[in-house]
């Protein structure tokens, strides 16, 4: 039988197939997603799900004039091969590939760029009245999880929706799933939709049982169409201004293809209530989304390989999951906080072992922190587990509801600086800055493993606000505090750092984080001093007036951004003190990152022990002649 999806260049191509060949193409590109997303790693099980309805909107819509918005963007990647980047799939991810989200500068279907939940609403109202301030019949649709549907910015956008008096469509694709599983009454109350609109067979895509198959389910259909005109007078968003429609199976191409047409044409908000199984149509997925939702490569035919034992030293994740639970069970005060992202930030065991003292708020950062201040003013110890680039998203409660009250709140901040192939969506260049300016923050940078638990139990200890940042992965092997650092001044103290190489030819290197070992390789050859700061709030200020008289070249290294970050508190301390020292500092560039292989990023902003030399030796050319690791000659 031919591959119709072979033909499917861009969405014109499918808008006047029959339904036999839009299923067809279904089948194709379930297939095709299934062993391209095996080759390259990325997010599997969503996209998955989402092969009807990217077939079925690109054949009912007239993409690109008419906008189609996918929240968050972990499934779009059917919407990315029918829209003519099928060859380009082999480069997901990669650096110099697409990218694993809608991106405007990739393609004229991406209407938004998404990688951050619960945008799409309030981004498609924007369209919307644009078009029709400027007088165009334009369609826009957004595409929303039940998931990204639980955080408050997704109401706001409904709430703000019907007085716009704009023509919008919603499609609620609810698979009862984010990353973890849901939480919340939202999610109990879309069940519920489910269970008393004649629709109860609905709630099998919820048990993986397919919902067409029921012999139920086209008389439900039917009669739920009959008895309420399509819509739903009485749900949460008809009262928000939205004609609700639905639930219907979101894997059922008729059903799909037919309440599309009829709502193209529909005016003002529409909701469309659509049911999908997370892993649709690949059995390991459906048993295991949470499993399959961002695997890296894997052969489909076996599937993923148990996680067994890993080699090497433990991810700072695991160190973090390992740490929260000691900790709590010492200290009944702990509690452990997470938005929606309990595997991710290493929360399982401790979610196991301590149930009453965990809270998966959703998809949720705002609340999420000033939950956590509201717990601190009653005297327990609130640890909130945050991607960095997530905490952007609750910047005023960390200013105004945490830091002003100067709350003992503790952030354990994976994903700090680069983090490969989620790229600059996802990247962690910017909390040190962004922390740094606040009042009363602690902002700990540990180097490796054990300096991480280290720093998180003293970080832990304060009676003020403490952010530990920590990057993706695993970190260098875990280190032996340095003979030459004095017994006293190491970690037990907040802002303290410790001294790893003592030299002699005038170089100073105050490393932030990881980066240490890079130093640490470096340093031989130009017989530098290096420094493991450990704190960039406070800075160890002790420490550098001690080294300040005997080095006039400092070098400032961080896995974050330079504007505002490491480099540059350590810049305004040495103005402070009077101090005029050459300073070079290294770090992130103003710019937004690329994704990629982390090794080869970190080398392209010449953070590697390479770049690192290359930057020195175009600084001060006399230390130039030291070779990459050697000793020191004349």
């Amino acid at each position: 039988m031919e591959d119709l999806l072979e033909h499917i260049t861009d969405p014109a191509a499918l808008r006047h197939r029959t339904l036999p060949d839009l299923e067809a193409v279904a089948k194709s590109l379930r297939a095709f997603v299934l062993q391209s997303v095996s080759q390259t790693g990325g997010h599997q099980s969503a996209n998955l799900g989402t092969v009807e309805l990217a077939v079925a909107l690109h054949h009912v819509y007239e993409t690109p004039h008419d906008r189609l918005i996918w929240d968050v963007g972990h499934q779009a990647y059917p919407h990315k091969i029918l829209t003519g980047r099928a060859d380009r799939m082999g480069s997901l991810r990669q650096q110099g590939g697409i990218s694993g989200f809608p991106r405007r500068e990739e393609s004229e279907y991406d209407a938004f760029g998404t990688a951050h939940s619960s945008t799409s609403i309030s981004a498609a109202l924007g369209m919307a009245k644009a078009a029709q301030l400027k007088g165009e019949r334009r369609r826009v649709v957004a595409v929303i999880g039940d998931g990204a549907l639980s955080a408050g910015m997704a109401f706001e956008a409904m709430n703000n929706a019907a007085a716009s008096g704009c023509d919008l469509l919603v499609i609620l694709n609810d698979n009862h799933m984010s990353i973890s599983p849901p939480v919340g009454e939202l999610s109990d109350y879309l069940t519920s939709l489910m269970r008393g609109r004649y629709y109860a067979p609905a709630s099998a895509a919820r048990t993986g049982k397919p919902m067409a198959e029921t012999p139920f389910f086209e008389v439900a259909q039917r009669q739920q169409q009959e008895a309420q005109g399509w819509s739903a007078p009485d749900t949460l968003f008809a009262k928000l201004g939205f004609a609700y429609h639905g639930p219907i199976d979101g894997h059922d191409l008729n059903a799909l293809v037919t309440r599309l047409r009829d709502l193209r044409e529909a005016r003002g908000p529409q909701l469309l209530h659509v049911v999908t199984q997370k892993g649709k149509g690949y059995p390991q997925a459906e048993a295991d989304p949470i499993a399959y939702h961002g695997p890296g490569k894997f052969d489909p035919k076996v599937g993923l390989a148990s996680s067994g034992s890993s080699s090497g030293p433990p991810t700072y994740t695991q160190v973090f999951g390992r740490w929260i639970c000691d900790m709590a069970a010492r200290d009944p005060r702990l509690v452990g906080i997470t938005p929606a992202m309990r595997e991710g930030s290493g929360l399982v065991e401790f979610s196991q072992k301590f149930p009453s003292r965990y809270a998966d708020v959703g998809i949720a950062e705002q609340h999420a922190v000033t939950f956590a201040a509201g717990l601190a003013c009653e005297g327990m110890k609130p640890v909130v587990a945050i991607y960095s680039t997530f905490l952007q998203r609750a910047y005023d409660q960390l200013v105004h509801d945490v830091a002003l009250q100067n709350l003992p709140v503790l952030f354990a901040i994976d994903r700090a600086g680069l983090v490969g192939a989620d790229g600059a969506t996802h990247a962690g260049v910017f909390d040190i800055p962004y922390l740094r300016c606040i009042p009363h923050m602690g902002i700990a940078t540990p180097a490796d493993a054990n300096e991480c638990r280290e720093l998180l139990s003293v970080g832990y200890a304060q009676d003020h606000p403490v952010a530990v940042r920590y990057p993706r992965g695993q970190g260098p092997a875990p280190h032996t505090p340095s003979e030459l650092g004095d017994p006293q001044h190491l970690s037990e103290e907040i802002g303290r750092g410790e001294i790893r190489r003592l030299g002699k030819s005038g170089l100073l290197m105050l490393a932030f984080g990881p980066l240490l070992y890079e130093a640490l390789k470096v340093a031989e050859g130009m017989d530098a001093t290096v420094v493991n700061m450990r704190w960039v709030k406070p800075l160890d200020t002790y420490l550098l007036r001690h080294l300040a008289p005997n080095h006039s070249r400092w070098v400032t290294l961080e896995e974050g951004a330079i504007e505002g970050g490491a480099g540059s508190a350590v810049v305004q301390w040495l103005q402070r003190e009077h101090r005029p020292r050459d300073v070079l500092v290294l770090g992130i560039p103003d710019t937004f990152t690329d994704q990629g292989d982390p090794a080869r990023l970190l080398s392209r902003y010449g953070l590697d022990a390479n770049g690192i030399r290359r930057a020195i030796a175009q600084r001060w050319p006399q230390l130039a002649p030291y070779p990459l690791g050697g000793n020191r000659e004349s």
